[in-house]
């Protein structure tokens, strides 16, 4: 199943919608419309089923109106497969950042390695390019390198094995989810991203930096004062 709902949509609830045998993880609140559509999906999936979809980012942290509590229970019942934070203005409509839901009721394998209990990140904030001043594109090759760390990560005999690289991917255990406080944000669990040593000794760069800022200045100061004679010069 894949899907983009509408998002934060906070004029969909109605009494009729109190006890539907949907909110098996919690009744959402009926000013967003978020985990509706969540379980909504799950309630649907077929006993093995995987559902793709794109939310608002504050569906990974929100914890107004029991939403915290809905997203808990989707972790312990071992239904979020994979969560990835994609870059802001990828839409015509929104400029928002978003992000990409991947729920599974076939953790115990289904064709697949077993993975209950883990839950994989990937941020992808920064695979993207802008195409006009106002919009983001995801590249083909960007999109590959996402779909492309799932399939590995969930794959028994994946064809390039799964890797975990700081700032881009990590699996999480339930555990490491339980200690933040059930919070999805992909940023949290994948770290920092390797930075290359160039070699420099720290205390050298720090030198050396602190030298050309210097230089910086002096020249900011002369431009300034160029400046200032020209205006003068006008008058």
């Amino acid at each position: 199943m894949i899907a983009n709902p509408p998002f934060n949509k906070d004029d969909w609830f109605s009494e009729a919608l109190h006890d539907d045998p949907r909110w098996a993880y919690g009744t959402p609140p009926a000013g967003n419309a978020n985990f509706a559509w969540v379980q909504h999906f799950v309630h649907h999936l077929s006993p093995t089923g995987t559902a793709g979809f794109v939310l608002a980012n504050g569906s990974l942290s929100s914890k107004q109106s029991g939403e915290g509590k809905i997203r808990q229970r989707l972790v312990e019942a071992d239904l979020v497969d994979c969560i990835v934070a994609l870059p802001e203005k990828l839409f015509l409509n929104t400029g928002i950042p978003v992000c990409l839901w991947f729920l599974s009721k076939g953790l115990h394998g289904n064709g697949h390695r077993k993975r209950r209990g883990e839950v994989l990140f990937i941020d992808a904030r920064s695979l993207d390019r802008m195409e006009t001043r106002t919009l983001r594109v995801l590249d083909d090759a960007d999109v590959e390198r996402i779909a492309g760390t799932y399939h590995s990560w969930r794959s028994r005999e994946p064809e390039v094995a799964y890797e975990e690289l700081p700032g881009f991917a990590r699996s999480a255990s339930a555990e490491a989810l339980a200690e933040h406080d059930y919070v999805l944000t992909p940023g949290r669990y994948v770290g920092a991203a390797d930075v290359a040593d160039d070699g420099e000794p720290i205390a050298d760069k720090i030198a050396r930096l602190q030298a050309e800022l210097l230089v910086e200045f002096d020249e900011g100061r002369r431009l300034e004062e160029l400046v200032r004679e020209r205006l003068e010069a006008v008058e």
